[in-house]
Protein backbone atom coordinates (compact mmCIF):
# COMPACT_ATOMS: atom_id res chain seq x y z
CA UNK A 1 0.00 0.00 0.00
CA UNK A 2 1.55 3.45 -0.88
CA UNK A 3 2.43 5.05 2.12
CA UNK A 4 0.19 8.43 1.32
CA UNK A 5 -2.70 6.13 2.24
CA UNK A 6 -1.45 5.49 5.71
CA UNK A 7 -2.93 6.84 8.67
CA UNK A 8 -1.54 10.49 9.92
CA UNK A 9 -1.97 10.38 14.09
CA UNK A 10 1.03 12.80 14.99
CA UNK A 11 3.61 11.31 17.46
CA UNK A 12 2.30 8.09 19.17
CA UNK A 13 4.38 6.31 22.62
CA UNK A 14 4.87 3.07 23.34
CA UNK A 15 4.17 1.05 26.39
CA UNK A 16 5.39 -2.03 27.69
CA UNK A 17 3.20 -2.95 31.01
CA UNK A 18 5.27 -6.51 32.73
CA UNK A 19 2.84 -7.53 35.08
CA UNK A 20 2.58 -10.50 37.26
CA UNK A 21 0.15 -12.03 35.47
CA UNK A 22 1.28 -10.95 31.83
CA UNK A 23 2.63 -8.88 29.80
CA UNK A 24 0.94 -6.11 27.42
CA UNK A 25 2.96 -3.61 25.16
CA UNK A 26 0.17 -0.72 24.07
CA UNK A 27 0.41 2.25 21.77
CA UNK A 28 -0.82 5.64 22.51
CA UNK A 29 -1.43 9.08 20.70
CA UNK A 30 0.34 11.68 22.31
CA UNK A 31 -1.90 14.18 21.88
CA UNK A 32 -5.01 12.63 22.92
CA UNK A 33 -3.97 9.51 25.10
CA UNK A 34 -6.28 7.18 22.75
CA UNK A 35 -5.31 3.74 23.08
CA UNK A 36 -4.52 2.52 19.20
CA UNK A 37 -3.33 -1.22 20.15
CA UNK A 38 -2.00 -3.73 22.15
CA UNK A 39 -1.32 -6.92 22.83
CA UNK A 40 -1.16 -9.17 25.97
CA UNK A 41 0.60 -12.88 26.66
CA UNK A 42 -0.08 -14.43 29.96
CA UNK A 43 2.75 -15.23 31.61
CA UNK A 44 3.45 -18.58 33.44
CA UNK A 45 3.80 -18.71 37.31
CA UNK A 46 5.89 -21.25 39.22
CA UNK A 47 5.09 -22.89 42.36
CA UNK A 48 7.64 -25.58 42.78
CA UNK A 49 6.79 -25.98 46.57
CA UNK A 50 4.26 -24.65 49.37
CA UNK A 51 4.78 -20.38 49.68
CA UNK A 52 7.21 -20.24 46.28
CA UNK A 53 6.41 -18.32 43.20
CA UNK A 54 8.83 -17.95 40.27
CA UNK A 55 8.90 -16.94 37.01
CA UNK A 56 11.42 -17.24 33.72
CA UNK A 57 13.28 -13.95 32.90
CA UNK A 58 13.46 -15.38 29.69
CA UNK A 59 9.77 -16.29 29.51
CA UNK A 60 9.39 -12.32 30.42
CA UNK A 61 11.36 -11.13 27.70
CA UNK A 62 10.42 -12.85 25.00
CA UNK A 63 6.30 -12.18 25.73
CA UNK A 64 7.89 -8.33 25.48
CA UNK A 65 9.12 -9.33 22.27
CA UNK A 66 6.12 -10.66 21.18
CA UNK A 67 3.97 -8.33 22.67
CA UNK A 68 6.11 -5.71 20.68
CA UNK A 69 5.78 -7.43 17.24
CA UNK A 70 2.18 -8.35 17.55
CA UNK A 71 1.21 -4.62 18.04
CA UNK A 72 3.35 -3.38 15.61
CA UNK A 73 1.80 -5.65 13.16
CA UNK A 74 -1.99 -4.54 13.95
CA UNK A 75 -0.83 -1.31 13.49
CA UNK A 76 0.44 -1.45 9.66
CA UNK A 77 -3.09 -3.29 9.34
CA UNK A 78 -4.53 -0.49 11.02
CA UNK A 79 -2.76 1.46 8.60
CA UNK A 80 -0.88 3.34 11.07
CA UNK A 81 2.63 4.24 10.37
CA UNK A 82 5.36 2.37 13.25
CA UNK A 83 7.42 5.14 12.71
CA UNK A 84 5.76 7.54 14.13
CA UNK A 85 6.32 5.71 17.56
CA UNK A 86 8.62 8.38 19.24
CA UNK A 87 9.42 6.50 22.28
CA UNK A 88 8.67 3.30 24.75
CA UNK A 89 8.06 3.59 28.37
CA UNK A 90 8.58 0.50 30.92
CA UNK A 91 6.06 -0.57 33.85
CA UNK A 92 6.37 -3.67 35.71
CA UNK A 93 5.83 -5.63 38.21
CA UNK A 94 7.64 -4.80 41.89
CA UNK A 95 10.35 -6.12 43.54
CA UNK A 96 10.17 -9.34 41.90
CA UNK A 97 14.03 -9.91 41.77
CA UNK A 98 16.42 -11.35 38.90
CA UNK A 99 20.17 -12.15 38.95
CA UNK A 100 22.25 -12.36 35.56
CA UNK A 101 25.20 -13.07 33.93
CA UNK A 102 26.77 -9.88 32.16
CA UNK A 103 28.67 -11.74 29.99
CA UNK A 104 26.24 -14.48 28.36
CA UNK A 105 23.04 -12.40 29.20
CA UNK A 106 21.16 -15.12 31.06
CA UNK A 107 19.57 -15.47 34.15
CA UNK A 108 21.51 -17.39 36.99
CA UNK A 109 18.12 -18.62 38.43
CA UNK A 110 14.30 -17.83 38.01
CA UNK A 111 12.45 -14.58 38.84
CA UNK A 112 11.51 -14.33 42.80
CA UNK A 113 8.47 -13.11 42.39
CA UNK A 114 6.89 -10.18 45.27
CA UNK A 115 4.25 -12.70 46.39
CA UNK A 116 7.06 -15.53 46.88
CA UNK A 117 7.46 -16.48 50.91
CA UNK A 118 10.64 -18.75 50.72
CA UNK A 119 12.56 -15.55 52.55
CA UNK A 120 10.57 -15.71 55.98
CA UNK A 121 13.69 -17.64 57.81
CA UNK A 122 16.01 -15.01 56.12
CA UNK A 123 13.55 -12.20 57.58
CA UNK A 124 13.55 -13.82 60.99
CA UNK A 125 17.41 -14.12 60.93
CA UNK A 126 17.57 -10.33 60.41
CA UNK A 127 15.11 -9.68 63.07
CA UNK A 128 17.53 -11.11 65.59
CA UNK A 129 19.99 -8.95 64.77
CA UNK A 130 18.10 -5.75 65.40
CA UNK A 131 17.61 -4.47 68.48
CA UNK A 132 14.19 -5.34 70.09
CA UNK A 133 13.16 -7.42 66.70
CA UNK A 134 11.65 -4.44 65.54
CA UNK A 135 9.94 -4.76 61.74
CA UNK A 136 10.01 -1.23 61.59
CA UNK A 137 14.23 -0.51 62.12
CA UNK A 138 14.98 0.66 58.63
CA UNK A 139 11.83 2.52 58.09
CA UNK A 140 13.14 5.94 58.53
CA UNK A 141 15.70 5.35 55.52
CA UNK A 142 13.18 2.82 53.59
CA UNK A 143 9.66 3.78 54.40
CA UNK A 144 9.00 -0.09 54.63
CA UNK A 145 9.06 -2.33 57.25
CA UNK A 146 11.27 -5.83 57.06
CA UNK A 147 9.00 -8.48 55.10
CA UNK A 148 9.47 -11.40 52.40
CA UNK A 149 7.92 -8.81 49.69
CA UNK A 150 10.65 -6.50 49.16
CA UNK A 151 13.71 -7.58 46.89
CA UNK A 152 16.45 -7.37 49.60
CA UNK A 153 15.65 -10.79 51.51
CA UNK A 154 14.87 -11.79 47.88
CA UNK A 155 18.56 -11.52 46.59
CA UNK A 156 19.98 -12.55 49.92
CA UNK A 157 18.39 -15.36 49.82
CA UNK A 158 19.50 -16.09 46.33
CA UNK A 159 23.03 -14.96 47.10
CA UNK A 160 23.16 -17.56 50.38
CA UNK A 161 21.42 -20.64 48.80
CA UNK A 162 22.52 -20.57 44.74
CA UNK A 163 26.04 -21.05 44.28
CA UNK A 164 26.31 -19.68 40.76
CA UNK A 165 25.17 -16.44 41.62
CA UNK A 166 27.88 -16.40 45.09
CA UNK A 167 30.52 -17.25 42.09
CA UNK A 168 29.22 -14.66 39.68
CA UNK A 169 29.42 -12.16 42.28
CA UNK A 170 32.69 -12.85 42.93
CA UNK A 171 34.04 -13.12 39.29
CA UNK A 172 32.36 -9.92 38.73
CA UNK A 173 30.35 -11.10 36.11
CA UNK A 174 26.90 -10.47 38.43
CA UNK A 175 24.07 -8.21 37.78
CA UNK A 176 21.10 -7.51 39.83
CA UNK A 177 17.89 -6.18 38.94
CA UNK A 178 14.26 -5.57 38.99
CA UNK A 179 12.42 -6.17 36.33
CA UNK A 180 12.60 -3.12 34.54
CA UNK A 181 16.08 -3.51 34.96
CA UNK A 182 16.55 -6.67 33.15
CA UNK A 183 14.34 -6.05 30.52
CA UNK A 184 15.87 -2.53 29.68
CA UNK A 185 19.73 -4.16 29.94
CA UNK A 186 17.95 -6.71 27.62
CA UNK A 187 16.38 -4.29 25.09
CA UNK A 188 19.00 -1.94 24.91
CA UNK A 189 21.99 -4.08 23.81
CA UNK A 190 22.07 -7.16 26.70
CA UNK A 191 25.67 -8.61 26.85
CA UNK A 192 26.46 -5.78 23.88
CA UNK A 193 26.18 -2.63 25.96
CA UNK A 194 22.84 -2.77 27.69
CA UNK A 195 22.53 -0.29 29.95
CA UNK A 196 21.86 -1.47 33.59
CA UNK A 197 19.85 1.02 35.36
CA UNK A 198 16.46 1.27 37.22
CA UNK A 199 14.08 4.79 38.26
CA UNK A 200 13.73 5.97 41.49
CA UNK A 201 10.20 4.52 42.29
CA UNK A 202 11.33 0.59 41.67
CA UNK A 203 14.61 1.50 43.52
CA UNK A 204 12.44 2.48 46.70
CA UNK A 205 10.90 -1.30 46.90
CA UNK A 206 14.26 -2.86 47.46
CA UNK A 207 15.10 -1.84 51.20
CA UNK A 208 18.28 -0.67 49.89
CA UNK A 209 17.48 2.50 48.57
CA UNK A 210 17.27 5.86 51.12
CA UNK A 211 14.06 7.43 50.18
CA UNK A 212 15.57 10.89 51.36
CA UNK A 213 19.25 11.34 49.31
CA UNK A 214 17.87 9.08 46.65
CA UNK A 215 20.65 6.55 46.59
CA UNK A 216 21.86 3.41 47.35
CA UNK A 217 22.08 3.26 51.33
CA UNK A 218 25.83 1.78 52.23
CA UNK A 219 24.50 0.85 55.48
CA UNK A 220 21.29 -0.49 54.12
CA UNK A 221 23.72 -2.85 51.86
CA UNK A 222 25.43 -3.41 54.65
CA UNK A 223 23.03 -4.67 56.75
CA UNK A 224 21.73 -7.03 53.43
CA UNK A 225 25.29 -8.05 53.20
CA UNK A 226 25.09 -6.97 49.48
CA UNK A 227 27.59 -6.03 47.35
CA UNK A 228 26.75 -2.78 45.68
CA UNK A 229 28.44 -3.02 42.44
CA UNK A 230 26.03 -5.10 41.09
CA UNK A 231 23.31 -2.99 41.69
CA UNK A 232 21.53 -1.05 39.20
CA UNK A 233 22.36 2.90 38.48
CA UNK A 234 19.11 4.81 39.84
CA UNK A 235 17.60 7.44 37.51
CA UNK A 236 14.68 9.34 36.91
CA UNK A 237 11.29 8.11 36.13
CA UNK A 238 11.30 9.88 33.07
CA UNK A 239 14.77 10.35 30.71
CA UNK A 240 16.47 8.73 27.79
CA UNK A 241 17.92 5.69 29.24
CA UNK A 242 19.16 3.52 25.66
CA UNK A 243 17.64 2.39 22.65
CA UNK A 244 16.05 -0.28 21.24
CA UNK A 245 18.59 -2.55 19.81
CA UNK A 246 16.07 -5.34 18.29
CA UNK A 247 12.74 -5.69 16.15
CA UNK A 248 10.51 -3.32 14.80
CA UNK A 249 11.28 -0.47 17.25
CA UNK A 250 15.41 -0.75 16.59
CA UNK A 251 16.60 2.76 17.22
CA UNK A 252 13.50 4.06 19.27
CA UNK A 253 14.84 5.54 22.70
CA UNK A 254 13.18 3.86 26.11
CA UNK A 255 12.33 7.14 28.16
CA UNK A 256 10.17 6.08 30.89
CA UNK A 257 10.18 3.79 33.75
CA UNK A 258 7.89 3.00 36.86
CA UNK A 259 6.74 0.68 38.83
CA UNK A 260 3.13 -0.28 38.23
CA UNK A 261 1.80 1.66 40.74
CA UNK A 262 3.60 4.56 40.62
CA UNK A 263 2.95 4.56 37.06
CA UNK A 264 -1.15 3.81 37.20
CA UNK A 265 -0.50 6.91 39.69
CA UNK A 266 1.02 8.93 36.76
CA UNK A 267 -1.82 7.91 34.29
CA UNK A 268 -4.53 8.57 37.01
CA UNK A 269 -3.09 12.13 36.86
CA UNK A 270 -2.88 12.10 40.72
CA UNK A 271 -0.29 15.02 40.23
CA UNK A 272 -1.85 16.57 43.44
CA UNK A 273 -0.90 16.25 46.99
CA UNK A 274 -3.71 14.26 48.77
CA UNK A 275 -5.01 12.70 45.64
CA UNK A 276 -5.28 9.12 45.52
CA UNK A 277 -5.71 5.67 43.24
CA UNK A 278 -6.75 1.77 43.83
CA UNK A 279 -5.37 -0.73 41.20
CA UNK A 280 -6.94 -4.08 41.29
CA UNK A 281 -4.12 -6.45 39.57
CA UNK A 282 -2.95 -9.63 40.81
CA UNK A 283 -3.06 -7.62 44.41
CA UNK A 284 -4.61 -4.46 45.77
CA UNK A 285 -2.51 -1.30 45.83
CA UNK A 286 -3.76 2.21 46.86
CA UNK A 287 -1.38 5.24 46.63
CA UNK A 288 -1.83 8.62 47.83
CA UNK A 289 0.51 11.15 46.91
CA UNK A 290 1.97 13.31 49.73
CA UNK A 291 3.31 15.59 47.57
CA UNK A 292 7.49 16.49 47.76
CA UNK A 293 7.52 15.20 51.48
CA UNK A 294 7.51 11.61 52.75
CA UNK A 295 4.75 10.83 55.16
CA UNK A 296 6.05 7.88 57.68
CA UNK A 297 2.62 5.82 58.39
CA UNK A 298 1.40 5.44 61.96
CA UNK A 299 -1.15 2.73 60.48
CA UNK A 300 0.84 0.13 58.24
CA UNK A 301 1.11 1.67 55.05
CA UNK A 302 4.12 2.03 53.19
CA UNK A 303 6.12 5.15 52.12
CA UNK A 304 7.21 4.89 48.65
CA UNK A 305 8.94 6.68 45.88
CA UNK A 306 5.55 8.06 43.72
CA UNK A 307 8.00 9.20 41.13
CA UNK A 308 10.24 12.11 39.61
CA UNK A 309 9.56 12.90 35.72
CA UNK A 310 13.07 14.41 34.85
CA UNK A 311 16.22 14.46 35.81
CA UNK A 312 16.02 17.96 37.33
CA UNK A 313 12.57 17.44 38.47
CA UNK A 314 11.24 17.20 41.99
CA UNK A 315 10.57 14.25 43.38
CA UNK A 316 7.04 12.99 44.58
CA UNK A 317 6.04 11.01 47.61
CA UNK A 318 3.27 8.52 48.26
CA UNK A 319 1.62 6.70 51.22
CA UNK A 320 0.87 2.97 49.97
CA UNK A 321 -1.58 0.45 51.26
CA UNK A 322 -0.36 -3.09 49.75
CA UNK A 323 -2.80 -5.89 49.81
CA UNK A 324 -1.02 -9.46 48.21
CA UNK A 325 -4.36 -11.31 46.95
CA UNK A 326 -6.80 -9.68 44.42
CA UNK A 327 -7.25 -10.72 40.95
CA UNK A 328 -4.79 -13.63 41.98
CA UNK A 329 -7.77 -14.96 44.19
CA UNK A 330 -10.20 -15.19 40.90
CA UNK A 331 -6.97 -17.04 39.21
CA UNK A 332 -6.87 -19.29 42.33
CA UNK A 333 -10.58 -20.40 41.91
CA UNK A 334 -10.18 -20.83 38.02
CA UNK A 335 -6.58 -23.03 38.46
CA UNK A 336 -6.63 -24.45 41.52
CA UNK A 337 -10.32 -25.03 42.59
CA UNK A 338 -11.89 -25.36 39.24
CA UNK A 339 -15.37 -23.44 39.68
CA UNK A 340 -14.63 -21.42 37.01
CA UNK A 341 -13.59 -21.87 33.70
CA UNK A 342 -12.21 -18.11 32.80
CA UNK A 343 -11.83 -14.90 35.22
CA UNK A 344 -15.37 -13.32 33.65
CA UNK A 345 -17.36 -15.94 34.72
CA UNK A 346 -16.98 -15.36 38.85
CA UNK A 347 -18.90 -12.24 37.96
CA UNK A 348 -21.65 -14.62 36.41
CA UNK A 349 -21.48 -16.81 39.74
CA UNK A 350 -21.48 -14.01 42.00
CA UNK A 351 -24.26 -12.06 40.48
CA UNK A 352 -26.73 -15.16 40.46
CA UNK A 353 -26.72 -15.33 44.46
CA UNK A 354 -26.08 -11.98 45.20
CA UNK A 355 -24.90 -12.65 48.66
CA UNK A 356 -22.06 -15.04 50.52
CA UNK A 357 -25.00 -15.54 52.60
CA UNK A 358 -22.41 -15.45 55.77
CA UNK A 359 -19.53 -17.00 54.29
CA UNK A 360 -16.51 -15.22 54.76
CA UNK A 361 -12.78 -15.74 52.31
CA UNK A 362 -9.64 -14.24 53.85
CA UNK A 363 -7.49 -14.99 50.96
CA UNK A 364 -3.79 -15.31 52.65
CA UNK A 365 -2.41 -17.03 50.77
CA UNK A 366 1.23 -14.84 50.91
CA UNK A 367 0.28 -13.89 54.84
CA UNK A 368 -1.33 -10.37 54.98
CA UNK A 369 0.28 -7.23 53.88
CA UNK A 370 -1.20 -3.76 54.80
CA UNK A 371 -2.07 -2.69 57.69
CA UNK A 372 -1.30 -6.34 59.59
CA UNK A 373 1.71 -7.62 57.58
CA UNK A 374 1.21 -10.94 59.27
CA UNK A 375 3.49 -13.27 58.41
CA UNK A 376 1.97 -16.40 59.94
CA UNK A 377 -1.54 -15.69 58.45
CA UNK A 378 -2.81 -18.56 55.67
CA UNK A 379 -6.18 -18.06 53.67
CA UNK A 380 -9.06 -19.67 55.11
CA UNK A 381 -13.16 -19.18 54.22
CA UNK A 382 -15.19 -19.62 56.94
CA UNK A 383 -19.25 -19.46 57.92
CA UNK A 384 -19.78 -22.52 55.72
CA UNK A 385 -22.74 -24.22 55.70
CA UNK A 386 -24.72 -26.73 54.08
CA UNK A 387 -26.56 -24.23 51.94
CA UNK A 388 -23.49 -22.51 50.91
CA UNK A 389 -22.29 -23.41 46.94
CA UNK A 390 -19.48 -22.55 44.72
CA UNK A 391 -21.71 -19.01 43.93
CA UNK A 392 -21.59 -17.87 47.34
CA UNK A 393 -17.51 -18.42 47.55
CA UNK A 394 -17.55 -16.70 44.10
CA UNK A 395 -18.85 -13.85 46.18
CA UNK A 396 -16.97 -13.94 49.18
CA UNK A 397 -13.67 -13.85 46.82
CA UNK A 398 -15.33 -10.36 45.16
CA UNK A 399 -16.07 -9.17 48.93
CA UNK A 400 -12.64 -9.95 50.17
CA UNK A 401 -11.04 -8.03 47.85
CA UNK A 402 -12.80 -4.57 49.00
CA UNK A 403 -13.10 -5.52 52.44
CA UNK A 404 -9.11 -5.83 52.25
CA UNK A 405 -9.57 -2.04 50.25
CA UNK A 406 -11.64 -0.64 53.57
CA UNK A 407 -9.05 -1.77 55.82
CA UNK A 408 -6.59 0.16 53.88
CA UNK A 409 -8.57 3.26 52.75
CA UNK A 410 -9.51 3.74 56.65
CA UNK A 411 -5.60 3.14 57.38
CA UNK A 412 -5.23 5.63 55.05
CA UNK A 413 -7.98 8.20 56.02
CA UNK A 414 -6.16 7.85 59.57
CA UNK A 415 -2.51 9.22 58.71
CA UNK A 416 -3.96 11.38 56.20
CA UNK A 417 -6.37 13.27 58.40
CA UNK A 418 -8.83 14.12 55.59
CA UNK A 419 -10.72 10.94 54.73
CA UNK A 420 -11.43 10.52 50.89
CA UNK A 421 -14.50 11.23 49.17
CA UNK A 422 -14.58 8.93 46.57
CA UNK A 423 -12.00 6.19 45.22
CA UNK A 424 -10.36 6.61 41.82
CA UNK A 425 -10.01 3.06 40.31
CA UNK A 426 -8.19 1.08 37.79
CA UNK A 427 -6.78 -2.58 36.76
CA UNK A 428 -8.08 -5.58 35.01
CA UNK A 429 -10.33 -6.70 37.54
CA UNK A 430 -12.53 -2.86 37.02
CA UNK A 431 -14.34 -4.32 34.49
CA UNK A 432 -16.43 -6.45 36.91
CA UNK A 433 -19.46 -4.34 37.59
CA UNK A 434 -20.08 -6.42 40.48
CA UNK A 435 -17.00 -5.98 42.10
CA UNK A 436 -16.92 -2.31 41.26
CA UNK A 437 -20.58 -2.02 43.06
CA UNK A 438 -19.45 -3.96 45.92
CA UNK A 439 -16.40 -1.53 46.55
CA UNK A 440 -19.01 1.71 46.81
CA UNK A 441 -21.22 -0.19 49.16
CA UNK A 442 -18.50 -1.63 51.57
CA UNK A 443 -16.66 2.09 51.59
CA UNK A 444 -19.52 3.67 51.38
CA UNK A 445 -18.23 6.50 49.46
CA UNK A 446 -18.36 6.41 45.26
CA UNK A 447 -16.14 4.40 43.05
CA UNK A 448 -14.72 6.09 40.23
CA UNK A 449 -13.53 4.24 37.21
CA UNK A 450 -12.09 5.89 33.96
CA UNK A 451 -13.43 4.65 30.93
CA UNK A 452 -9.71 3.66 29.88
CA UNK A 453 -8.98 1.79 32.60
CA UNK A 454 -5.50 0.93 31.11
CA UNK A 455 -3.83 3.85 33.74
CA UNK A 456 -0.36 1.81 34.22
CA UNK A 457 0.37 1.38 30.60
CA UNK A 458 -0.80 5.34 29.77
CA UNK A 459 1.35 6.80 32.84
CA UNK A 460 4.38 4.67 31.73
CA UNK A 461 3.70 6.01 28.11
CA UNK A 462 3.70 9.84 29.89
CA UNK A 463 6.85 9.22 31.27
CA UNK A 464 8.14 8.47 28.12
CA UNK A 465 6.50 10.55 25.54
CA UNK A 466 7.51 13.29 28.29
CA UNK A 467 10.95 12.79 28.73
CA UNK A 468 13.94 15.52 27.87
CA UNK A 469 14.80 14.85 24.06
CA UNK A 470 11.38 13.51 23.11
CA UNK A 471 9.20 15.89 24.15
CA UNK A 472 6.27 14.51 22.64
CA UNK A 473 3.70 14.46 25.83
CA UNK A 474 2.97 17.46 27.84
CA UNK A 475 2.32 16.95 31.63
CA UNK A 476 0.82 20.30 32.01
CA UNK A 477 -2.64 20.38 33.83
CA UNK A 478 -3.82 22.57 31.26
CA UNK A 479 -2.84 20.29 28.28
CA UNK A 480 -3.66 16.63 29.69
CA UNK A 481 -7.05 15.34 28.38
CA UNK A 482 -10.36 15.41 29.93
CA UNK A 483 -10.82 11.72 31.72
CA UNK A 484 -14.57 10.43 31.18
CA UNK A 485 -15.58 8.39 34.72
CA UNK A 486 -18.22 5.51 35.16
CA UNK A 487 -19.26 6.03 38.89
CA UNK A 488 -20.41 3.40 41.22
CA UNK A 489 -22.78 5.17 44.28
CA UNK A 490 -23.33 3.63 48.03
CA UNK A 491 -26.52 1.16 47.31
CA UNK A 492 -26.91 -0.39 50.92
CA UNK A 493 -27.35 1.25 54.38
CA UNK A 494 -23.71 1.93 56.06
CA UNK A 495 -24.75 -0.06 59.27
CA UNK A 496 -25.68 -3.56 57.31
CA UNK A 497 -21.71 -2.31 55.81
CA UNK A 498 -20.47 -2.15 59.08
CA UNK A 499 -21.91 -5.75 60.33
CA UNK A 500 -20.46 -7.14 57.42
CA UNK A 501 -16.94 -5.34 57.69
CA UNK A 502 -16.86 -6.24 61.46
CA UNK A 503 -17.57 -9.87 60.58
CA UNK A 504 -14.53 -10.03 57.75
CA UNK A 505 -12.40 -8.60 60.56
CA UNK A 506 -13.45 -11.34 63.00
CA UNK A 507 -12.68 -13.56 60.19
CA UNK A 508 -8.73 -12.36 59.15
CA UNK A 509 -8.30 -12.73 63.20
CA UNK A 510 -8.79 -16.38 62.74
CA UNK A 511 -6.39 -16.62 59.84
CA UNK A 512 -3.86 -15.30 62.19
CA UNK A 513 -0.67 -17.10 63.61
CA UNK A 514 -1.39 -20.31 61.30
CA UNK A 515 1.83 -20.82 59.96
CA UNK A 516 4.70 -20.72 62.05
CA UNK A 517 8.60 -21.32 59.51
CA UNK A 518 9.91 -24.56 59.08
CA UNK A 519 13.60 -24.19 59.19
CA UNK A 520 14.15 -27.11 56.58
CA UNK A 521 12.17 -25.29 54.05
CA UNK A 522 15.21 -22.72 53.94
CA UNK A 523 17.34 -24.19 50.79
CA UNK A 524 17.00 -25.04 47.53
CA UNK A 525 16.41 -29.20 47.17
CA UNK A 526 20.20 -29.92 45.55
Amino acid sequence: MAATDRVVLGPLVGSIDQGTSSTRFLVFNAKTAELLSHHQVEIKQKFPKEGWVEQDPKEILQSVYECVEKTCEKLNQLNIDITNIKAVGVSNQRETTVVWDKTTGEPLYDAIVWLDLRTQPTVERLLKIIPGQNKSFLKTKTGLPLSTYFSAVKLRWLLDNVEEIRQAVRDGRAMFGTIDSWLIWSLTGGKNGGVHCTDVTNASRTMLFNIHSLEWDPELCHFFDVPMEILPKVRSSSEIYGLMKSGALTGVPISGCLGDQSAALVGQMCFKDGQAKNTYGTGCFLLCNTGQKPVLSEHGLLTTVAYKLGRDKPVSYALEGSVAIAGAVVRWLRDNLGIVKSSSEVEKLASEVGTSYGCYFVPAFSGLYAPYWEPTARGIICGLTQFTNKNHIAFAALEAVCFQTREILDAMNNDCGIPLSELQVDGGMTNNKILMQLQADILCIPVVKPSMPETTALGAAMAAGAAEGVGVWSLNPEDLTAVTWERFEPQINPEESEYRYARWKKAVMKSMGWEISEPQANGIDK
